[in-house]
């Protein structure tokens, strides 16, 4: 979560609405809303017990900058939220079909503002070939739970971005053989 935090200083506004997609269990939301204390942190997730545990955490941390946690399935319209300033989803993609990628990245086309920042979070495919054994390990096993899961060749996900009218940063390198992948609106 540190080196998250650090990439999120970075490429995040000072101030505004981040819409958190995803949120599990809100240990990121209250984690990343303390650090971040100019900014208002919409977290979100389709499940009850996840969103029972995001508020949670932040009624434990006492975070006033954290919202009640949004029922939001990206691939179901409408989400419940009008206009952000950025998009955080961490973990998300690969435990997934295809289509969440596709919905969050339109949906995070319709809510932000020109300038607006998408931050994707995970492990990643490089031109097609895994960056680490571990990484081909939890591809085949995500792959086995669901066939339509696993790790997304980042590539695809670049194109799919700059489809819907994103351009990604490069890349950032992460520990565990992850990636931060910045896109702008």
């Amino acid at each position: 979560r540190d080196a998250i935090l650090a990439v999120l200083r970075r490429v995040l506004p000072q101030s505004g609405l981040v819409l958190e997609i995803a949120s599990g269990t809100g240990q990121h939301a209250a984690y990343f809303s303390a650090a971040l204390a100019g900014l208002t942190w919409q977290p979100s997730d389709p499940d009850a017990a996840a969103r029972e545990s995001i508020a949670g955490w932040a009624e434990h941390a006492g975070l006033a900058n954290v919202l009640a946690p949004l029922v939001l399935d990206v691939r179901q319209q409408p989400w419940g939220i009008e206009a952000a300033q950025a998009v955080v989803c961490i973990n998300m993609i690969h435990i997934a079909p295809w289509s969440a990628a596709e919905a969050l990245f339109a949906g995070a086309g319709r809510l932000l503002p020109a300038g607006g920042v998408l931050y994707l979070y995970g492990p990643y495919r490089r031109n097609g070939e895994h960056t680490a054994p571990s990484n081909a390990a939890f591809d085949a096993q995500l792959r086995s739970a669901n066939a339509d899961w696993g790790v997304r060749n980042m590539e695809d996900v670049a194109a799919l971005g700059e489809a819907e009218g994103f351009r990604m940063d490069e890349p950032i390198p992460m520990p565990a053989n992850n990636f931060s992948l910045v896109f702008r609106k």
